[in-house]
């Protein structure tokens, strides 16, 4: 692990996103609320949230660093729902392994919700797919 004990704490902020492509059945029935397990965006952001305070817990040369602020929202396309996550922190490191870890939480959430209607009849997934996870901006000072 990087020894970072030298630093000044300074105000930082990391803002990720990314997405995951569904069928257009599955996203109206995330509209409608009618996904059988729940609520599936206040899930995924519970998750993000979960995810982002517990990042140093699987990522394992993350340092742990106390978070001032979770951001989470979704956005909702034809056959896409993305995934924006904005961390704070007042430290002596950065926050985007903690956003990529909320927007990589949030995902899988959804995909985990929502997998029983994204299912072929061979048990497959042939349309789904998470991708363009990415840091957007990272600020320090």
């Amino acid at each position: 692990m990087v020894d970072i004990s030298e630093k000044n704490d300074v105000p930082r902020l990391a803002l990720a996103e990314g997405e995951i492509l569904l069928s257009g059945e599955t996203i109206e029935k995330i509209r409608s609320g009618t996904v059988e397990k729940g609520n599936v965006l206040a899930t995924a952001r519970v998750a993000a949230v979960l995810a982002v305070k517990r990042t140093p817990d699987t990522i394992p040369m993350c340092h742990q660093i106390p978070i001032t602020g979770i951001d989470v929202d979704f956005e909702i396309g034809k056959e896409t729902i993305k995934a924006v996550v904005e961390v704070r922190t007042v430290g002596k490191t950065g926050v985007e392994m903690e956003a990529l870890t909320g927007v990589s939480a949030a995902l899988l959430t959804i995909w985990d919700m929502v997998k029983s209607a994204e299912k072929d009849a061979s048990g497959n997934y042939p349309h789904t797919a998470i991708r363009k996870i990415r840091v957007l901006e990272k600020v320090k000072g």
